[in-house]
């Protein structure tokens, strides 16, 4: 199978518990749509447990099955970027989790709004199985990122989306160290359509993303998608100059119409100098992170790195 029209991008990272599930759900939509060929690129992303021995053992026996071993582990972003610059279906490929919370049996749903003329398919989450907080957040970040974003920002959607071939192409030409996949799904622009599912529980194990990982992720989306940390820091600064001209002002009043001794300096003067070093503190915070990316871009290291995989049965070192 040299030129399969559909690739399936599933990045693991031990997710043993749920794998054997995956694959059986994936052979059964495969040979339910058999007029269609497929590929299921898998990629491990240096995962701990046995995933990489199960992917290498179920690819050596089925030819549909495409694995990429990472080096070692780079991120969710990084490693569905990695199966995106292997994947060779011509006509489509499909990014899924490995924890089934993206069904893949929604493919033909997906497909049918692909035929319509759709170069983007993408899942909004109507519901999900997860505590208040995770809910609140995902929602509350969703709609900051939509207001201050300098694209049109999909709600509630994640990475779950099928992707022509020419999207896939130009997805793979930009270079950004610092991935917001969904972000960049949107920026390339064409037409795109969303379909909405109630996302489901994990099939098995606990989740890989930590709180600290989400929060990496938002900070991508801000900081790659806006200009709204540089201009908060312009607009901090009037406000900090209004508000210490303000009290500038009401000292002098204070003093010279109604008389009053100004001997309470000591607490207007601890006020200012912090208010005047968060402002600093905060506005140096941006601009470092700012630089920080930079830095890590300008050195043109690779984003991943392949170590070897299996296509059509055989390793390729």
């Amino acid at each position: 199978m040299n030129h399969p029209q559909i690739s399936f991008i599933v990045p693991l990272y031990n997710e043993q518990e749920s794998f054997s599930i995956l694959v059986e759900r994936l052979n059964k939509l495969m040979d339910t749509c058999s007029s269609q060929s497929f590929e299921v690129v898998m990629v491990n992303d240096g995962s701990k447990d046995r995933t990489a021995e199960l992917m290498q053992v179920n690819a050596l026996n089925d030819a549909r099955y495409h694995c990429v071993f990472l080096s070692r582990n780079f991120g969710h972003q990084l490693a569905l970027s990695a199966g995106l610059s292997v994947a060779r279906g011509t006509e489509a490929v499909m990014c899924i989790d490995g924890d089934l919370q993206d069904p893949p049996e929604l493919f033909t749903e997906f497909y049918k709004l692909f035929k319509e003329g759709n170069e983007v398919v993408y899942a909004v989450r109507r519901n999900r199985k997860e505590n208040w907080f995770k809910k609140f957040a995902y929602h509350f970040y969703y709609r900051l990122l939509k207001k201050i974003s300098n694209i049109e920002v999909n709600l509630d959607s994640g990475d779950f989306a099928l992707l022509s071939r020419k999207v896939v192409d130009i997805l793979n030409q930009l270079p950004e160290e610092s991935r917001y996949l969904r972000g960049l799904r949107s920026w390339v622009g064409f037409q795109q359509t969303s379909f909405e599912y109630d996302r489901p529980e994990r099939a098995a194990g606990e989740t890989k993303y930590s709180l600290g990982m989400l929060y990496r992720l938002a900070y991508n989306g801000i900081f790659n998608f806006s200009d709204f940390p540089v201009k908060f820091i312009t607009n901090m600064g009037i406000a900090t100059v209004l508000i210490s001209l303000s009290y500038f002002i009401y000292t002098i009043v204070k003093r010279f119409v109604f008389h009053v001794p100004v001997v309470e300096g000591f607490t207007g003067l601890l006020f200012t100098i912090i208010l005047f070093s968060g402002v600093q503190l905060i506005s140096l915070g941006i601009i470092g992170e700012y630089v920080l990316r930079i830095f890590f871009q300008v050195k043109g290291r690779p984003l991943f790195i392949i170590k070897n995989r299996i296509v059509d049965k055989k390793i390729v070192e």
